[in-house]
C-alpha cells in the first residue's frame, strides 16, 4: 500500500478544511463584487427584530456548505463601516481632534471589537466544546462560528450605545440628574441584555450542545447591579465616556 492510499486522520482532514475555509474567506475580503451586502444588511436588521431568523440561515449554510460560520465577509465589512460611522459621532460628542479621532477609531476597531471578540470567541469555543457538548457527539463548535455569534450579539449594543445614545448625551445623560443616569444606565442594560440573548440564541440553536441556558443565568445579577447603580447615583454612560476620552487624550 502506498502512502497516498492511507486515509488521513479525521482531525487532520478537519484542520485542512478549516484552513481552506479561512483562506477563501480572507481572499474575498477585497472582492466587493462577490459580497452579498443586501443579505448582510438584512441580517443586521433582523438582529434587532427577529434574531432567530438570522441563526436559521446559519443552519441552512451548515446543510449546504458544511459549516456554520459565515463564508461571506460582507457582514464584517458592513460592521466595520458602522464602527467608523459611530466613531465619527463619538468624536463630535466628545470634541476630539483629528488625531484623537484616529486614535479612538483604532482603539474601537482593534481593541473593543476585534481584540475583545477574539478573547470572547476563544473562551466560548473552549468552554462549549469542553463542557457543553454532548459526549457522544461528533460535531463540535467551530471557532469561526463563535466569532460570528460575538459579532451578531455585539451589533445591536453598538447601534444603541454608539449611535442612538449619542443624541441624548450632551443634552441629558451627561448631567447629574436622576433622569440622566436612568436613561444612560437603561441604554446599557438593554445593550447587555441584547448581547446575552443573541449569544444564547446562537448556541442554543446548536442541537449538540447541552445546558446552554446557563449563558443567560447572570441576568438577575445584571438587573440587581442596574438597580444599585440608579440608587447609588452611578452614571455608567458618564463613566465610560470619561474612560473613552482619557485613553485617547
Amino acid at each position: 500500500m502506498t502512502i497516498n492510499s492511507i486515509p488521513l486522520p479525521a482531525t487532520q482532514r478537519d484542520c485542512m478544511s478549516a484552513a481552506t475555509k479561512r483562506y477563501k474567506y480572507l481572499r474575498r475580503m477585497l472582492k466587493f463584487d462577490q459580497m452579498d451586502f443586501e443579505f448582510a444588511f438584512w441580517q443586521m436588521l433582523y438582529l434587532f427584530i427577529a434574531p432567530q431568523k438570522v441563526y436559521r440561515n446559519f443552519h441552512y449554510r451548515k446543510q449546504t456548505k458544511s459549516q456554520f460560520a459565515r463564508d461571506d465577509p460582507a457582514f464584517l465589512v458592513l460592521f466595520a463601516a458602522w464602527l467608523c460611522i459611530t466613531s465619527v459621532g463619538f468624536a463630535i460628542v466628545l470634541k476630539l481632534g483629528f488625531l484623537q479621532f484616529i486614535h479612538f477609531l483604532l482603539y474601537t476597531i482593534f481593541v473593543d471589537c476585534i481584540g475583545v471578540g477574539l478573547i470572547v470567541a476563544t473562551i466560548f469555543w473552549f468552554v462549549l466544546n469542553r463542557y457543553f457538548r454532548n459526549p457522544n457527539e461528533i460535531q463540535d463548535v467551530e471557532w469561526g462560528y463563535t466569532f460570528d455569534v460575538h459579532l451578531n450579539a455585539f451589533f445591536p449594543p453598538l447601534i444603541l450605545l454608539h449611535f442612538f445614545q449619542l443624541f441624548f448625551y450632551n443634552g441629558l445623560i451627561s448631567h447629574e440628574w436622576f433622569i440622566s443616569r436612568l436613561l444612560g444606565n437603561t441604554f446599557w442594560l438593554v445593550a447587555v441584555l441584547y448581547y446575552m440573548y443573541i449569544t444564547f440564541l446562537g448556541y442554543s440553536s446548536l442541537q449538540f450542545l447541552k445546558h446552554t441556558h446557563l449563558i443567560i443565568s447572570p441576568l438577575p445579577l445584571i438587573v440587581i447591579f442596574y438597580i444599585i447603580s440608579l440608587v447609588s447615583g452611578f452614571n455608567i454612560t458618564n463613566s465610560l465616556m470619561n474612560f473613552y476620552k482619557h485613553r485617547v487624550v
